[in-house]
């Protein structure tokens, strides 16, 4: 028994006590695999911040795509969408009923289309404004204003236009002027002012059916636009900014990168490409998240949520930064249209109003409430004062809209979402003007100064059409949008 022992236990009552070489090893493989943890760890979180802001990055070009499939998906044009190519020319103001989009507008009918021009230049003609105010910005694939003819640039005689892609050269037809845009998409957003009356309305009608576009190879020819093409697998009812926001980071960054072939990033863009490239990105190459170190791709999988929180925090962020501006209780911007490697302005910008105008042609005060402690109520009135000599300071028109707590307008006796300087305000004895903002009717000597409001929540938004640039002026900040104030 004690050889049996001693030959299996080493003693009786006690094991055999592990080579020294084998614990060596043990704690070696431990260390290494702790190492290996460490390692994926730290790779994953820096593929996780480099993911971030990479998506910041991208954001504006990916929904930019997302929106022209929804607005040309469709065979022929209608009341909101028209094929590539063709123009979408709204007739009227829309009304209360109205949902299609958020933060509509009663000032100006749009006339507008989406191009490709990778392949080949597009001719576009502007017809004789006759002196009425209209502009039409030209965004690329990132949501820059890289043209903006109009009144304010261009005045409004007659005029023709040749925008050309990246990388093209060519000859073009004599009294065409070049406008070369940064990226293959374009989406040219034409604004002609109306009054909203029958008689105006005709007249703005007659100035969009002389609006055209056509490729550079018809112009000068009969051209005859061929029919859209309906894919059946696009979402025509979630909103774009939802839509975006599902996709996850595999199939984000994989359309990013299709976008890019088409859609160049700007040479100021160099240090964010170095960061794009450290997770699989690269302009002209497919995205393929198989092909990442699992702790990339894992890095990669946990951005998408953070970095639209990102975007959206850039709401209060940016008045610490000074992108963004609080006055009176009134959020704006003057810097929208051109955004340079402001990369979270440009998203935010395009996640709250895509196809912003550069500030030299509008400013966009938005306010919901009296100040920052209170939202505005129905079942409160209120007043806007502007003092003798400062209404709004534009050479265009100014506006102030009323919309429910989603952003669209609200159903009154009156039909009237906005006032504006079209309307006959009434003057105070002191040379002052009064806006009443509130549910029910301040009184018939009031009601040509009146914004009829909803029962419940609410929100005002100011526009500015080229704001002037000399002072008083909101660009510099001498000037200021007036408070809102309960009514005593």
């Amino acid at each position: 028994m004690a050889a049996m022992c001693a030959l299996t236990l080493g003693a009786c009552g006690k094991q055999a006590e592990t080579p020294p070489d084998r614990v060596a090893m043990e704690a070696k493989a431990k260390a290494e695999a702790e190492a290996k943890a460490v390692d994926a760890a730290a790779k994953e979180a820096e593929a996780r911040a480099i993911a971030i802001e990479s998506y910041v990055y991208a954001y504006p070009l990916v929904t930019m795509e997302m929106t022209r499939r929804v607005m040309t998906n469709v065979a022929e044009p209608e009341a909101n969408r028209a094929p590539m190519g063709q123009f979408i020319r709204k007739r009227t103001y829309p009304d209360a009923s109205y949902r299609d989009f958020t933060a509509p507008n009663a000032d100006t009918l749009y006339t507008t289309t989406w191009i490709d021009v990778s392949k080949e230049p597009y001719i576009l003609s502007i017809p004789d404004m006759k002196g009425r105010y209209a502009l039409f910005p030209m965004l690329d694939g990132w949501t820059n204003v890289f043209q903006v003819p109009g009144k304010r640039t261009t005045g409004t005689k007659a005029q023709t236009y040749a925008i050309t892609g990246p990388g093209w050269s060519g000859e073009l037809p004599a009294g065409v002027t070049e406008y070369k845009s940064p990226t293959g998409l374009v989406w040219i957003l034409g604004r002609i002012y109306s009054t909203g009356t029958a008689q105006d309305y005709k007249e703005v009608h007659a100035l969009q059916d002389k609006i055209s576009v056509v490729p550079l190879s018809a112009y000068g020819k009969p051209y005859t636009p061929p029919a859209g093409t309906v894919d059946p697998t696009i979402d025509m009812k979630t909103a774009v900014r939802d839509q975006v926001n599902a996709l996850d980071a595999n199939a984000f960054f994989k359309l990013f990168a299709e976008l890019l072939k088409t859609n160049p990033p700007s040479a100021d863009d160099a240090p964010m490409l170095a960061k794009l490239a450290k997770i699989g990105v690269v302009p002209g190459q497919d995205f393929d998240a198989a092909t990442l170190d699992p702790a990339v791709a894992k890095g990669l999988a946990g951005a998408p949520k953070p970095a639209q929180d990102a975007i959206m925090d850039w709401m209060k962020a940016g008045i610490v930064a000074g992108d963004l501006k609080l006055e009176n209780g009134w959020l704006f911007t003057t810097k929208t249209g051109l955004y340079g490697t402001s990369y979270v302005q440009r998203a935010l910008i395009t996640a709250i109003g895509l196809g912003a105008n550069r500030p030299q042609d509008a400013v966009y005060p938005t306010s919901e409430g009296p100040d920052v402690a209170a939202k505005y109520s129905g079942e409160k009135k209120y007043v806007m004062r502007f003092e003798k000599g400062q209404l709004p300071p534009v050479n265009g028109f100014w506006s102030l809209t009323m919309y429910d707590a989603d952003y669209f307008f609200v159903d009154n006796p009156l039909n009237r979402y906005t006032l504006s300087q079209r309307n006959k305000l009434k003057v105070n004895p002191d040379g002052s003007v009064d806006l009443y903002i509130q549910n029910e009717s301040p009184g018939k000597d009031k009601e040509s100064n009146w914004l009829p409001a909803p029962k419940g929540p609410f929100v005002l938004m100011m526009r500015l059409y080229w704001p002037k640039e000399q002072a008083p002026s909101i660009l510099d900040g001498s000037w200021k949008v007036p408070p809102v104030k309960e009514a005593s």
